[in-house]
């Protein structure tokens, strides 16, 4: 009996609760019969996980964090890779790499792709890796030492942040390039078709949500005169999602509205946002609930007035994608302000589903103002989100057009 060929899929880190759209994909890939293995680049931080965690069955595997912590495991298989036979354009490749980018993280990534070559079962007939940047390193690396093709799927960071040589290479089969690639955006697809050798080689695909994991919208009552303003966010306090402009706002906002605004996520910069608050005279009116579980925030939306995400480009490139919270939040006719940053206007038209605006301070916090005035508001763009994300945001498109390009690499079916 024919056997099929598994896939070894290299991710940052298992499990995540900032990725739970790495999550909901490969447990909606494994319930479409692909048989996977997961390799882990880096052991979980997160004191919680998410029960869509659970529903995975691969097996995971954890790669050497840092090289130094396993040095027998390491130097074995850095060993056992000079005999594996594409050991020799393997190395050219990482020699090149790290002639332009001499740092301790490509290093690792050569370090990690050997112990991953020299591990991994022979039934494995390719490799997946999820960004652009360090589990594409690593897994392009594997694919040369072993002989077997690779794909991606990029996101924000990994494409914003990466130097144009090596997604280039990473993009072409002159360099050992992957077989195809997916990403979650077309802004980010059209950068990377651009960069491609072939623009087919990288294809649209939206992680939209599996409707099924959600409850349906609750009943809201519209809000009346003189009830607090219920705001909320999720994500990670860090410089793109710019919850510090969005603190400065708060403050901003008229003596006489009575709001509340809970922010859900960790993050590096939690100290200074907490002390940027104390200073701005707001603390007293802010929540910050931390890392929580999907089911805590689906909660939270459900009962708060509107979600505010004040995307941002950072100093460094990075930039959001197409934040799945957004379509979260729309799952439960939550209205929605954000900014017109990257592929955010991809799901939300200004006016239409949401509100999109500048991220300066004063800007933010007169829309919330003005919101605030027209009970009306919300409703609207709410249900109008909520059925965008019916029709054209959905898990199931997706999906299947990932299984499908993810099948023709393995051999499984014709492209």
């Amino acid at each position: 009996m024919m056997i099929n060929p598994r896939l070894a899929v290299v991710v940052k880190g298992w499990p995540r609760l900032s990725e739970t759209f790495i999550a909901q994909e490969l447990v909606a890939l494994e319930e479409a019969g692909l048989d996977l293995d997961i390799w882990s680049l880096r052991h979980p931080t997160d004191k919680k996980t998410h029960a869509l965690h659970a529903r995975l069955q691969a097996p995971v595997r954890y790669l050497p964090e840092y090289l130094r912590d396993e040095p027998r495991r390491v130097a074995e298989a850095m060993g056992a890779a000079a005999s594996l036979p594409g050991f020799d354009a393997a190395a050219d490749a990482y020699a090149r790499d790290v002639a332009r980018d001499d740092t301790a993280n490509r290093r690792r990534r050569w370090g990690q792709a050997c112990v991953m070559a020299h591990e991994m079962t022979q039934d494995v007939g390719g490799l997946y890796a999820h960004f652009l940047h360090t589990p594409a390193s690593v897994a392009r690396y594997v694919s040369i030492l072993r002989g077997l093709p690779w794909s991606f799927s990029a996101h924000a960071k990994d494409i914003w942040t990466s130097p144009e040589w090596e997604l280039r290479e990473k993009l072409s089969p002159a360099h050992h390039g992957a077989t195809f690639g997916a990403t979650c955006t077309g802004f980010g697809a059209e950068h990377l078709q651009r960069l491609a050798d072939n623009p087919s080689r990288v294809s649209l695909v939206y992680h939209g949500l599996d409707l099924a994991r959600f409850p349906a919208p609750p009943d809201r009552a519209m809000r009346g005169d003189g009830s607090p303003l219920r705001l909320m966010s999720v994500g990670r306090l860090v410089e793109k999602k710019g919850f510090d402009n969005l603190i400065d706002a708060l403050a901003l906002l008229p003596d006489n509205l009575d709001w509340h605004w809970t922010h859900i996520g960790g993050g590096t910069l939690d100290a200074q946002m907490r002390d940027r608050a104390a200073d701005r005279g707001v603390a007293e009116r802010i929540t910050w609930r931390g890392a929580c579980d999907q089911l805590e925030v689906i909660e939270a939306m459900r009962a708060n007035d509107l979600f505010i995400l004040p995307s941002r480009v950072a100093e460094d490139g990075d930039r959001d994608g197409l934040p799945n919270v957004l379509m979260e939040a729309a799952s439960q006719e939550l209205p929605i302000l954000s900014t017109p940053v990257s592929a955010i206007p991809e799901f939300i038209e200004d006016g239409t589903h949401g509100l999109l605006r500048s991220d300066d301070p004063i800007v933010l916090a007169q829309t919330i103002a003005a919101f605030a005035a027209d009970p009306s508001t919300g409703p609207r763009l709410a249900e109008a989100a909520h059925r965008r994300l019916i029709q054209d945001f959905t898990m199931a498109p997706g999906i299947a057009q990932l299984d499908h390009r993810l099948r023709a690499m393995l051999g499984q079916t014709a492209e």
